[in-house]
């Protein structure tokens, strides 16, 4: 399952940007927790010491989930779903981890994962007064470079210490450089009411050490997607290591044998990934009527695009599982998220809380002279952005080249261009702080598989002829006289770039070597650098610049109107949540808060998605039936918090979360305290499968120690 991106929200509770939130509800910032509501309510006082241990512990995977240090020897508790991608491309046609998981007995036998970097929140410091004064005065174009500009020297400033020694402005980087240990990112919080610097330690020696097989982890399938009851042991261990050693962190999270009861206190420590219950009315309707029809039409046909191919053979259902995972856990999440905003009442609820909130506004001349016009200038750039959203999406933001190849000539390509700038006027994505970053998954060994890649480039240049019609000059400089299907397939077999040695030498190589390249990939990104680039400044000008500039407007004044003591919307950064087990009633019947392992045994029906792995059934006369398996909570999440830990008073992991129920889908837009719940794994769950399934006492004694 997947929290990747749930949406979609009772109208009741629109109001979560206007008002402090109520009981449980809140995904808040570790520098603003409500320590006493919760010791109001809950009669547990989270105090500075407590926060503080569970921000080191609780760590981020950078490419969209959550996850927690377990052990004194850097072992990292997060999702099978999560880790799936390096179980993937640590597989082969004979040796399927995936399928058959995987557990390292001895050190030696732990895998590095190619493409994964952990990053550990260290400190947070309000930057808010520097950015505003960057920007002040300023409007459109002039307001958002200047923006970006102060959000690029800050985060220079911050990494530019001894352990990431500073570089001349514009000067070409070494010759594959050491990768910077500190990562520092500037966070928009209240869209634009404050900002924050967020300094994170930062870990690419990330290794695998367990995983179960893809059916437990995933048992119930698509089916049970977003659902409970649920039976599944999603969970993956991995460790980290540092200068080739295993890190000793300085806080982590022992397992509970225990676990939790009904109705006890949780808390969950995570990264949820994004929320819209502070966006206005008009960037609503635009989700609504333009973004999600259009994104979820997408996902439908490339659904069917990768159904299809999986049909080829047992090798092409295991290299495109991953693949077709993710396009199927997206389509779901963003269809709830479209059924919410076409609900009768969402809408309306919350144009009724924005009439409210303008009428306020002119009621003070101060506020009204400053604020008056933001609303009217969003929903402008708005349409502007209906017009030129298809070119963008297919010139700059990838939908015309579906293929992973392609990708990597992009970051070449540009990533020279930008590289030979200072860094405060690089495109974001380049700049030094995720270098790193961009350098890993550049230089990743994970597999490539031409067909698949065929497959899907053929997909996506098809409907970018589709989209913008066989007459548009960028589809005729794109394909030219050649189908979609030729095209695609001329490009992933005349290319190179599926050679990571080659790849690194033409990043350490400079713009000389990329220049000179002659692989028909490389070619066809240099063919439409400029198309993108155009498009794309477009966007920032008349969009992006208009809508970032009159956010800000409307949460100043909001915060001036209301105090300061709502949380902002979730923004891929650590929150806290916090909330108890508890149930919920489905159409006039009570909905238990937990599951057990015979209800697994129970729910099996020996065909798939309902087929229990060998060892269960191998194990099932050793294991105690009544273990708690998974289990709800009210605690307030959203995409992004997978893999994060369930604690309790005592900073105890008692859960991995691990999905929400269908209700949770309106966690994006609102929340709903009768029915929302979080699903995570249970602590005994886990070390229970560890200990009589897996024959893992090391690992479950390292986790409980």
């Amino acid at each position: 399952m997947r929290l990747l991106s749930p949406a979609a929200c009772t109208a009741l509770l629109l109001g979560a940007a206007l008002v402090p939130a109520r009981a449980d509800e809140g995904m808040w910032l570790l520098n603003q927790f409500p320590s006493d509501q919760v010791k109001a309510s809950a009669g547990f006082s989270a105090d500075a010491k407590w926060l503080r241990h569970v921000q080191l512990g609780a760590v981020r995977l950078a490419g969209g989930c959550s996850a927690s240090f377990v052990s004194k020897d850097g072992l990292v508790l997060t999702n099978h779903h999560c880790a799936h991608a390096c179980i993937e491309q640590l597989s082969t046609a004979t040796e399927d981890k995936v399928k058959s998981g995987f557990y390292a007995r001895t050190a030696g036998a732990e895998v590095r994962c190619p493409e994964i970097e952990i990053n550990d929140l260290t400190d947070i410091s309000d930057v808010t007064a520097e950015v505003r004064k960057a920007t002040a005065g300023l409007d459109g174009k002039a307001y958002n470079d200047a923006r970006k500009t102060a959000f690029a020297r800050i985060e220079k400033a911050c990494a530019d210490t001894p352990e990431s020694p500073a570089r001349t402005a514009g000067a070409q980087p070494p010759q594959s450089p050491q990768v910077s240990k500190i990562r520092c990112d500037v966070v928009t919080l209240f869209h634009g009411g404050r900002y924050d610097l967020y300094k994170y330690r930062r870990y690419q020696d990330v290794r695998l050490v367990f995983a179960p097989e893809f059916g437990i982890a995933f048992f119930g399938g698509d089916p049970d997607n977003f659902n409970f009851p649920r039976f599944d042991l999603d969970l993956s261990i991995l460790r980290v290591y540092e200068d080739g050693k295993p890190l000793h962190p300085s806080d982590h999270f022992r397992l509970s044998s225990s676990g939790v009861t009904d109705g006890e206190l949780t808390f969950v420590a995570g990264h949820p990934g994004g929320t819209d219950r502070q966006l206005t009315l008009a960037e609503l309707r635009y989700q609504r009527d333009t973004a999600l029809p259009d994104r979820l039409l997408q996902l439908a046909e490339l659904r069917g695009v990768l159904t299809e191919y999986q049909q080829h053979g047992p090798e092409e259902l295991r290299h495109s599982t991953d693949l077709l995972f993710a396009v199927e856990n997206s389509f779901k999440a963003l269809r709830g998220r479209e059924e919410a905003l076409t609900s009768p009442t969402l809408v309306a609820e919350k144009a009724q809380r924005e009439a409210e909130l303008r009428a306020r506004l002119a009621e003070d001349p101060a506020l009204s002279a400053s604020t008056g016009g933001a609303f009217d200038a969003i929903e402008k750039a708005l349409g502007r952005l209906v017009e030129i959203r298809k070119p963008l999406a297919f010139k700059e933001q990838g939908q015309a080249f579906h293929s992973s190849i392609f990708r990597f000539a992009r970051t070449l390509v540009r990533g020279d261009a930008e590289r030979g700038k200072p860094n405060d006027t690089r495109l974001p994505e380049y700049r030094d702080s995720v270098l790193p970053q961009v350098t890993q998954g550049l230089f990743s060994t994970a597999p490539l598989y031409p067909e698949l890649e065929i497959t899907t480039l053929t997909f996506s240049l098809t409907k970018l002829r589709e989209e913008l019609g066989a007459d548009d000059s960028f589809v005729r400089k794109v394909l030219g006289h050649k189908s979609p299907a030729t095209l695609a397939k001329e490009l992933v077999t005349g290319t190179r770039l599926a050679d990571p040695a080659l790849r690194r030498r033409l990043w350490d190589g400079g713009p000389a070597a990329v220049q000179a390249s002659t692989d028909p990939m490389i070619a066809l990104a240099r063919l439409i650098d400029d198309d993108g680039r155009q498009v794309r400044k477009v966007y920032e000008d008349d969009v992006e610049a208009v809508v970032k500039k009159n956010e800000e407007l409307i949460a100043q004044a909001r915060a001036k109107l209301d105090g300061a003591h709502a949380y902002p919307d979730a923004t891929f950064t650590l929150r806290i949540s916090y909330g108890q087990v508890k149930g919920w009633t489905e159409q006039g019947v009570k909905v238990a808060p937990f599951t057990t392992f015979g209800g697994a045994f129970a729910r099996a029906t020996g065909e798939a998605p309902f087929d229990l792995p060998a060892s269960w059934l191998a194990a099932r006369g050793k294991l105690a039936l009544d273990t708690p398996f998974d289990f709800v909570t009210t605690n307030d999440i959203i995409g992004g918090n997978s893999g994060s830990p369930v604690l309790n008073r005592k900073a105890e992991v008692v859960g991995l979360i691990f999905d929400g129920n269908r209700h949770s889908l309106g966690g994006d837009f609102g929340y709903d305290l009768s029915s929302n719940r979080a699903v995570a794994v249970d602590s005994r769950a886990i070390l229970e499968a560890l200990r009589k399934i897996y024959g893992a006492e090391d690992l479950a004694r390292e986790l409980s120690e």
